[in-house]
């Protein structure tokens, strides 16, 4: 139940700087009289704040005066400041209490004493204050409109047959639970807009992850090339060192360092046969130059010896220079004898040697070794432990490649598009939802009116025939209102200024019923002179009926705002509106027991 409690103002309209406090939650019925002292009371009932409360209580829940007044002209024209209104209710166990005000203008909503929303209404903070008047609305299931049909029956709040069509639709949609429709349609579009998004997300992520992979997949394809390259390039390496250790153990070491001796020994006598050779061609040579230098002097020792003539000119010599020249020709054939005979035992000695040595050289023969050199040779068995030693490091050597493969292979992320099919069935879904929510045709919005208007001209016919009303009106399935008297369709204007108040309060109440069927009851109803407005005796003495009975059976909390002081003896309190001084002050005047 929606309890209203409470609403206390200050510097609101005709109320003044001295706070003014209304207890809302009084039980029976309430007349509400004024008595204007600034016009010398006696009756003078006009002007003197009556509808200040209820514009007070529709201020403080909607932020809004019940007809059109601006928020500053709600502002007391003397003060002009400080304007305050702060009004109590409770609703599901929890008692909010919403304060507002302006000159300066502020907005608090607490819930249980704790406050849900507090701050200066500066231009800053509006953008929250709307929100939060929106989580009132909500709360209070009712827009402004429909509240001013359903608690605040006001004398210049427009009938509702007097709208146009279209409001008139958006007032009873809003009734029968449509306005809700729309709002839970707009709430599917929102998640409709919501998963398209997600859809989108997880779409970019899907084609991300497939990028990614499709470059982690062409990564470990060239890996694998140089994983195989690689392999080749090992195996080849070790086949070759196991080759070369294989050669190298089958190698006779021993013999491959004598053959590098006795090439050694073959390369000393081929060297030494050949310098023989060279020393024995050189000396023969020689004896040869020799002997021919010979042969030339005893030519001349035989000329001299036998002719007596110079060896050079051929001409006679005397005996003194024949002498001479025999004896030096006789010391130059024996030096060259000598020379000769030297040269040719040198000769001889060496033809010796290279007889000596020419056999020995020619059976060595063709030599051949393995190694190049003795060194090598000798370290035969340090270069077969070094190659088994690169054998085994190559061998246990791994694929440096292998574990770049594996790492980028555990990087593939599986691409799943269970998330993405159930976000489009979602969205399907929804969208289905969001059809059967605003077409018109849908049956849930057929079902909903038909159900319920059934309901509604039940209770307004009700209304009706307890005030008095002949005419018989009925809301069809299109939701327009049909008003007919004895077979005749009439329009609204067509009624009488009473009739009008009839079908008003009918209506009204009938509405009323229909809001707390489908939603919460409300222990408030104010009449604001409705009663005054062109009911007859027997108008105004069936509209209380029915407002006694309401309060009576279903202890509704109603105030009735009227002129009529012969409805003083039919209510239970009276609360008295007195303005004294350009002020307006509220008291419960007596309690009435009927």
């Amino acid at each position: 139940m929606l309890k209203l409690k409470s609403v206390s103002l200050k510097n609101f309209l005709s109320v003044g700087a001295v706070t003014q406090a209304v207890d809302l939650d009084r039980n029976g019925l309430t007349l509400v009289l004024g008595d204007n002292l600034d016009l010398g009371g006696n009756g003078s009932r006009n002007g003197v704040g009556k509808s200040t409360i209820l514009q007070a209580i529709s201020y403080g829940i909607y932020g809004e005066a019940l007809t059109n007044i601006k928020r500053d002209n709600l502002v007391n024209k003397i003060n002009g400041k400080n304007m305050a209104v702060s009004i109590e209710f409770e609703l599901n166990g929890q008692v909010h209490r919403i304060e507002r005000g302006r000159k300066p203008q502020f907005f608090r909503w607490m819930i249980d004493d704790e406050n849900k929303v507090g701050e200066e209404a500066t231009d800053e903070a509006q953008g929250d204050a709307r929100d939060s008047q929106k989580d009132i609305v909500k709360l209070m299931g009712m827009s402004h409109t429909l509240f001013k049909h359903i608690v605040a029956l006001n004398t210049y709040t427009e009938p509702f047959l007097a709208m146009g069509a279209g409001k008139q639709r958006e007032v009873i949609e809003e009734l029968l639970g449509i306005t809700l429709l729309s709002q839970k349609a707009e709430n599917l579009k929102e998640l409709i807009k919501q998963t398209k998004s997600e859809i989108e997300q997880e779409e970019f992520r899907i084609r991300t992850v497939k990028t990614a992979n499709e470059k982690i997949a062409k990564t470990i394809e060239d890996l694998q090339n140089k994983i195989h390259n690689w392999d080749t390039k090992h195996h080849r390496e070790c086949a070759v060192l196991q080759q070369a250790i294989q050669q190298l153990e089958l190698l006779d070491i021993e013999a491959e360092i004598d053959n590098h001796n006795l090439v050694a020994t073959q390369q000393e006598l081929g060297r030494a046969l050949t310098q023989l050779r060279k020393d024995h061609s050189l000396k023969s040579r020689h004896v040869a130059q020799l002997d021919s230098q010979l042969s030339s002097l005893l030519q001349q020792y035989e000329r001299i010896s036998v002719h007596q003539q110079c060896p050079m000119c051929a001409q006679q010599i005397r005996d003194h220079k024949h002498e001479d020249i025999v004896s030096d020709l006789e010391h130059r054939i024996a030096v060259l004898d000598q020379q000769v005979t030297a040269e040719n035992t040198e000769i001889a000695e060496l033809s010796t040697q290279i007889q000596e040595i020419e056999p020995v050289y020619t059976s060595m023969g063709s030599l051949t070794t393995f190694y190049p050199t003795l060194t090598e040779a000798v370290n035969h068995k340090s270069t077969v432990a070094n190659l088994q030693k690169d054998l085994a490091r190559e061998q246990a050597t791994e694929n440096p490649y292998l574990d770049q493969a594996d790492s980028l292979q555990s990087t593939m992320q599986s691409v799943s598009y269970d998330d993405l099919n159930s976000l489009i069935k979602n969205r399907e879904h929804q969208e289905f939802l969001l059809k059967l929510l605003t077409n018109k045709d849908s049956f849930i919005r057929k079902r909903i009116i038909d159900q319920n208007l059934a309901y509604l001209n039940s209770r307004l016919n009700d209304y009706l025939d307890r005030l008095g009303l002949p005419h018989t009106v009925k809301f069809l399935n299109d939701l327009t209102t049909e008003i007919s008297l004895l077979g005749q369709d009439l329009d609204f204007d067509n009624l009488s200024r009473g009739e009008r108040t009839r079908l008003i309060l009918g209506l009204s109440w009938s509405f009323r019923d229909i809001f707390e069927n489908m939603n919460q009851s409300i222990n408030l109803l104010f009449v604001d002179e409705l009663l005054d407005s062109g009911l007859d005796p027997a108008g105004l003495e069936a509209a209380v009926a029915v407002l006694k009975r309401m309060e009576r059976e279903r202890s509704k909390n109603i105030f009735v705002i009227s002129h009529r002081e012969e409805l003083i003896t039919r209510v239970s309190n009276v609360l008295s509106v007195i303005k004294d001084g350009g002020f307006t002050t509220f008291s419960y005047e007596h309690e009435i027991t009927t």
